[in-house]
């Protein structure tokens, strides 16, 4: 992604700074491929809520906060029912589902749903603008 910006200086919206390679990266999920290192560490599980900036905990309800309860996952059941076309609210309640439904046959059809999205190429952006609008609390 390029650091390209508007006559005011505020950086042009993703769509119109990412590079052909960057395109080619994000619509095949390629750019997911280094967090299997964290699998490997221990530090992240395949299957499980996908992590989130730090900047957003304070923001989190007590349910929402639940999704923590459980190591976070390079796919998720919020990103095989939407992905980032759903709103926040709708990820957490997924991700909430997740961890109180936690089985093996569940992140066995999460495993599945995922490589149909990836080739489907379902849900990767929110819109034509952004992948994904920040976290605020409210959405």
């Amino acid at each position: 992604m390029t650091n390209k910006k508007d006559k005011e200086g505020k950086l042009l919206p993703d769509n119109q700074r990412l590079t052909l390679f960057g395109s080619y990266v994000r619509k095949f999920s390629l750019d997911e491929l280094p967090q299997l290192i964290n699998v490997l560490k221990g530090d992240m599980s395949l299957i499980g809520p996908r992590p989130l900036l730090f900047k957003y905990i304070p923001l989190y309800t007590d349910d929402q906060s639940r999704r923590h309860e459980v190591r976070p996952g390079i796919t998720g059941w919020a990103q095989v029912n939407g992905r980032n076309s759903i709103s926040w609210t709708r990820k957490f309640e997924l991700d909430v589902s997740y961890v109180e439904n936690i089985s093996f046959s569940l992140d066995f059809k999460i495993f599945w749903l995922t490589i149909l999205k990836i080739i489907q190429r379902d849900g990767i952006n929110q819109s034509a603008e952004r992948p994904m609008q920040p976290f605020n609390g409210k959405n």
